[in-house]
């Protein structure tokens, strides 16, 4: 219960699914939390049902949000160790069908906002190192769908950047870890824009995982927990796929 006594998060994207998913998760194994989203409200709540637990609105795509989020976290928890990068949106279209309007929304909220966090937490993270970056990615950063355009391009943005953060990191001989994080399907509202909400839809996703079951937030949560830990303290700039096999194919 203690895998994380001591460090500090900051967890994008927590009012709902994933995001709420691993702040309770890093909060279980002693962690402080900050709950941000855009939806202040929602945050707000999932923090009131976390013991210590802080909420401040956080939208994304906006450089002024991320300067006073991570003040948030240093007046409430004293520091920052850990950046939970998971705030994203999923957008359906084809490079005919998708306007430039949703191409550039898109880009933002799953790829910029990622670089703001990394860009802002840096040096917030530098005081409490050993420090650690994760950023939530998908499968489909590295297996394409046509009509997924710029949600592939935004999350394999995303892939990308963590590499050059944590090969930055290591340059600059800081104890600051990077890694991504890819999912296949997972049971979330973002789900629902993709498939809908029936059983009879989840099921047909489920059949194309060589594992046979759509990801439960709680699987990418335990994944997330350990490369907030000290337990992944010689993994950075890598990938950690959570897609029942579907990569293996």
């Amino acid at each position: 219960m203690n895998r994380l006594k001591g460090k500090k998060a900051l967890v994008t994207g927590g009012a709902q699914g994933l995001g709420a998913a691993i702040a309770r998760a890093l909060a279980a194994e002693g962690a402080l939390v900050v709950v941000s989203d855009v939806n202040e409200a929602g945050a707000a709540e999932v923090a009131a049902s976390i013991k210590g637990a802080t909420s401040i609105r956080l939208d994304v795509t906006l450089e002024s949000d991320w300067i006073a989020a991570i003040a948030h976290a240093k007046a409430a928890m004293g520091g920052l160790s850990v950046l939970v990068n998971n705030a994203g949106i999923v957008t359906m279209g084809s490079v005919e069908d998708l306007d430039l309007a949703a191409w550039r929304h898109t880009m933002a909220v799953n790829a910029d906002s990622a670089f703001l966090g990394c860009k802002y937490a840096l040096p917030l993270l530098r005081e409490t190192q050993p420090g650690s970056i994760v950023n939530i990615s998908s499968i489909s950063a590295m297996i394409a769908s046509h009509n997924m355009v710029a949600y592939n391009a935004s999350k394999a943005a995303v892939w990308m950047l963590s590499k050059s953060v944590a090969l930055h990191c290591a340059k600059q001989g800081w104890d600051i870890r990077c890694n991504s994080v890819h999912p296949t399907f997972v049971r979330t509202p973002l789900l629902d824009g993709i498939a809908g909400t029936t059983e009879e839809a989840l099921a047909k996703l489920a059949r194309q995982i060589p594992l046979g079951r759509i990801g439960e937030v709680e699987d990418v949560a335990a994944a997330v927990l350990y490369l907030a830990s000290d337990e992944s303290r010689m993994m950075t700039g890598a990938e950690l796929k959570l897609d029942g096999g579907l990569s293996a194919m």
